[in-house]
């Protein structure tokens, strides 16, 4: 089965390609992407011990997660949800209506689907049966590892000071949020809604990993990369905020699997 989605995938990010064969930048960059979250399915896959049916669900929902990536920009000019189409829902409805897991078991297809639509969400709905469950977990961590990845390279190759689109527009000297610091201080997830600058933005993947973060190998992971500790020399150049260092230690704990102390 996940030879066969991968062709049918691959064929048809291939209607996408320009004459000369090649994809446009945005598209090439979500085509990587998609790989990396596979890569990161397949060590937690791999760490956690899941079976056969279950590590199949999860890589297949890795790489279907982003499907509707590809005709998003090419209808609306943007990856941005707010201003287009929820992406989650977008790349469901493709894979259900191609009919790529059409010969699959019907579990394993509901199940996929499932975590293609439940990926972006801020919370999973009660009631999923496990094979939905481990594969919305697995796509949910191994997405929120590789955009950790990705804003780093965004820091590394723009220049993201004085080129405010490198970071849509926010700013990068306002300091973070109330909310979006009571939503960490209390180990609850943060609304995009809530961000008003960079230190926001970046607050936010901290935020992933004090509550974000499902299975122990993505925690491992992420302390092994030392995505953490470059979020907090980032915050340093953003913000003189105190609650930078303290927002961070929260984090560092929680990757640990030290249990927080929540204020009331």
């Amino acid at each position: 089965m996940l030879d066969a989605l991968q062709k049918a995938y691959d064929a048809y990010v291939d209607t996408f390609r320009e004459p000369d064969g090649r994809l446009p930048t945005m598209m090439q960059l979500k085509r990587t992407h998609t790989a990396f979250v596979v890569r990161n399915a397949e060590a937690i896959a791999s760490d956690e011990g899941f079976s056969e049916d279950e590590r199949e669900a999860a890589l297949a929902a890795a790489l279907l997660h982003d499907t509707g990536r590809y005709e998003q920009l090419r209808r609306y000019n943007t990856f941005r949800d707010a201003d287009s189409v929820d992406h989650a829902v977008f790349s469901h409805d493709i894979v259900r209506d191609r009919g790529w897991l059409d010969g699959a078991a019907p579990g394993f297809a509901t199940a996929v689907l499932n975590a293609v639509l439940y990926h972006n969400r801020r919370d999973l709905p009660d009631g999923m049966d496990r094979l939905t469950e481990v594969a919305a977990h697995t796509v949910r961590d191994a997405d929120k590892l590789d955009i950790f990845r990705v804003l780093e390279d965004q820091v590394e190759h723009t220049d993201w000071r004085s080129d405010s689109r490198a970071f849509w527009n926010l700013s990068v000297s306002a300091p973070p949020s109330p909310a979006v610091v009571d939503c960490i201080e209390h180990g609850l997830p943060v609304a995009y809604q809530s961000i008003r600058s960079l230190s926001d933005f970046v607050l936010i993947q901290v935020g992933w990993m004090v509550c974000g973060l499902h299975f122990a190998t993505a925690r491992r992971l992420c302390r092994e990369r030392g995505h953490l500790e470059y979020r907090r020399l980032f915050l340093h150049r953003l913000t003189d905020s105190p609650s930078v260092d303290r927002l961070c230690d929260i984090a560092a704990n929680a990757l640990a699997g030290v249990q927080a102390t929540r204020s009331s």
